[in-house]
């Protein structure tokens, strides 16, 4: 392409600081360097955890940066070192990478790599290393993807290549929020045919990790949220039951617990909410109840009481749906096309990328929607 080699300069939203709304700025992208890959951004979502770097962590060295984390695109051009890509792939960036060779790679018990961002920079969410810099500073890559910038530089190890024939403004979901839900609920949980699960919180995550129950066997899907508007939609995706927890003068658990003879075999954490996690381990049945901690964050300490576990239940975390990524995306792309798995369910909004501040207000609010970086006819 005539722009390879070269500096691009494009639309992006910035985040200059915490709490503050982002800023469409020019931003300077330069070129990738050995074994990185530069991309056109054609769509992306907009997940919780870019509103909670902004709204929820508020670590100022973590800013200015650009977020976004949950896109999809092409190859522009490629930097030294890179044979597995090329101009014109489709390409999904990933937030975690898989380089094939760490420790973490080589087991087949995880799908953490010792080479990401997450594994120095957890705190900040962001590598200082950088190919973004606008009116002369360097702009940081949240979670080392950026996908609220027109093009992106990510290094190849945090790349998925996928079908040419994808559509990239609904496999863009596949990047975070629906494959977190989807794997938490088939690979962490485990979830087994004919069992009772409950899921807390109906965001995309939530919705993903009911259909996860579904597609696992589960006889019996209890969805938990205090947005009752919620409801029709997780029915969609396979939910049974609907309980609102505001609606009943005793703890949820205990609700769940008489409605299914002592509690549910699996429950997912879908919000990103201490209390919430606590309630989800206890709305489990003693003995071999498993209960998963999928949503973000990492400003307050849970707890529990030590008896839960030592009654013979099981608390565990996932980080995006437990799959390997460069491995797993691909996989997922094929699903979606081949009707094993849903998307299009999903957005309920397309916008364009200057509306970015009005999607993030819309996810404010509890809805969920995809935005396309940049202005098209057939996608805004």
């Amino acid at each position: 392409m005539a722009t390879a080699g070269k500096v691009i300069k494009c639309r992006a939203a910035v985040a200059w600081e915490p709490t503050a709304p982002l800023m469409m700025e020019e931003i300077e992208v330069a070129p990738p360097q050995e074994g990185e890959i530069r991309i056109k951004v054609v769509a992306t979502g907009v997940c919780h955890t870019d509103l909670y770097h902004l709204f929820e962590g508020k670590d100022k060295r973590g800013f200015p940066t650009v977020l976004g984390h949950e896109g999809a695109g092409v190859v522009e051009s490629v930097g030294p070192g890179v044979t597995d890509f090329k101009p014109g792939d489709k390409v999904i960036p990933l937030f975690l990478s898989q380089c094939g060779e760490c420790k973490f790679c080589k087991c087949p018990k995880t799908n953490l790599c010792d080479r990401n961002w997450s594994s120095k920079y957890h705190d900040i969410m962001s590598d200082p290393t950088t190919r973004f810099t606008c009116r002369d500073q360097p702009i940081l890559q949240f979670m080392g993807t950026s996908t609220f910038s027109e093009y992106t530089v990510i290094n190849q190890i945090a790349v998925a290549k996928i079908d040419d024939d994808a559509p990239l403004e609904r496999v863009c979901l596949l990047g975070c929020g629906i494959s977190t839900g989807y794997g938490a609920a088939v690979n962490t949980a485990g979830v087994t045919p004919g069992s009772v699960c409950a899921v807390f919180g109906l965001g995309a995550v939530g919705l993903a990790a009911v259909m996860g129950c579904k597609n696992a066997g589960a006889s019996r899907i209890f969805a938990v949220d205090i947005n009752e508007q919620k409801f029709e939609k997780a029915k969609v995706f396979g939910a049974t039951d609907f309980l609102n927890p505001k609606a009943y003068n005793k703890p949820i658990s205990e609700v769940l617990a008489e409605m299914t003879n002592g509690g549910v075999d699996f429950s997912l954490e879908c919000v990103g909410n201490t209390e919430v996690m606590r309630t989800a381990l206890e709305s489990c049945v003693k003995g071999w109840g498993v209960s998963v901690l999928v949503g973000w964050t990492d400003v307050k300490d849970f707890s529990a009481r030590p008896i839960q576990l030592i009654s013979g239940k099981t608390w565990k975390g996932s980080l995006f749906g437990g799959f390997k990524s460069k491995d797993s995306v691909p996989n997922l792309v094929c699903d979606y096309m081949n009707g094993k798995i849903k998307l299009d369910e999903f957005i309920t909004h397309k916008m364009s990328l200057e509306q970015v501040n009005d999607a993030i207000n819309l996810m404010k609010t509890g809805q969920w929607y995809t935005f396309h970086s940049h202005l098209s006819i057939e996608y805004c």
